[in-house]
This record gives C-alpha cells, structure tokens and sequence, in this order.
C-alpha cells in the first residue's frame, strides 16, 4: 500500500484554503500519520511551503523557536545547515552582525553541540535571517533537516503543520 493510500481521506481537509486559518483539532496526530506514512522528502516539502507562507510566522522566527527547543545536537545541526548557506568570505561579518564573532576558531565552519548550546535564539533569527537573503535556498536545507525531526516540527504549532499538511495533500494528489 503506498503513502497516498494510507492517508486515504484523512489529507483532504487540508486542501481547501482554511485549513491553515482554522487548524483541525488533531492536526497533530494527521501530521504525525503523514510522518510515518510519506516519505522525509515530501514531508520536507511540506515544511518548506510552511516556512515560506504568509499564513505562518517568518522563517528566522520558526527556527528561533526549532532551535529553543532543539537538544544540543540539533541545535549544531540547525545551525551548521545555516553556516554552510553563507559565502566563506561573509561567514565573519554575519557571525560579527550576529553577535557571534569569536565564537568559531579561526578557519572552522562548523560549531560543536556546547558551542551552540551558547547562542541565544535572537542571535540565531539574525543569522537565519541573513542566510535566507544571501541564499534562499537554505529554507529547503533546513526543511529537509527538519523532516527528520518531526516532534520538533510540532513545536511550532497547528497552523505550521496545517501549512505543511496541505502540501503533503497536493503531494497526495499529484502521486
């Protein structure tokens, strides 16, 4: 049986244009079904439409709250998606705009779980909201990063997920 036969009916009140404005009241069980039934790459899509929308809060704002809530692992993980999106040569000028200068050694790109474990949330919306703006691509990173990380994902609340869910729906729809 495929992913799209296992949600059956259950997706198809996330395709109408409310589902975001009124999230379901299990919308957190539906996206825990499509979690374990869809692959990581649509549910990575699912979250990229949702960090992209204008029915949910900014991109840097979403991550500042995934990474107040992330272990320290995640949090490094998170946050390393976010360094390598930002050319060499301006990785020190964001980390200075971000209050973060000092924190990498010289020559490293990369922080370790207690390196970001020190950062505040605030430093990492600056940081997220440059790597957006230098490279939007990175939205598609850290959705795929995040797919990987679904309890997390809920965090953010019933409208992200009913954003990500109509995703996984027109997904459904298409397959």
């Amino acid at each position: 049986m495929s992913w799209t036969d296992q949600l059956g009916n259950m997706l198809k009140q996330y395709t109408s244009g409310g589902a975001a404005a009124q999230p379901a009241p299990d919308v957190h069980a539906h996206f825990d079904q499509a979690v374990q039934a869809a692959p990581t790459s649509v549910i990575a899509e699912g979250l990229t439409a949702a960090f992209n929308s204008d029915k949910t809060p900014a991109f840097a704002q979403m991550l500042s709250t995934l990474f107040n809530n992330s272990s320290g692992d995640q949090k490094a993980g998170m946050i390393n998606q976010l360094l390598s999106s930002v050319a060499p040569g301006a990785l020190s000028q964001v980390l200075s705009g971000a209050g973060l200068a000092g924190i990498l050694g010289a020559g490293k790109t990369q922080l370790t779980p207690d390196q970001a474990q020190k950062l505040s949330p605030e430093a990492v919306q600056q940081l997220a909201t440059h790597a957006q703006n230098s490279n939007p691509s990175i939205v598609e990173t850290v959705s795929s990063f995040y797919a990987q990380h679904p309890t997390l994902v809920k965090t953010l609340g019933g409208t992200v997920l009913s954003v990500a869910l109509a995703k996984v729906a027109e997904r459904q729809r298409q397959g």
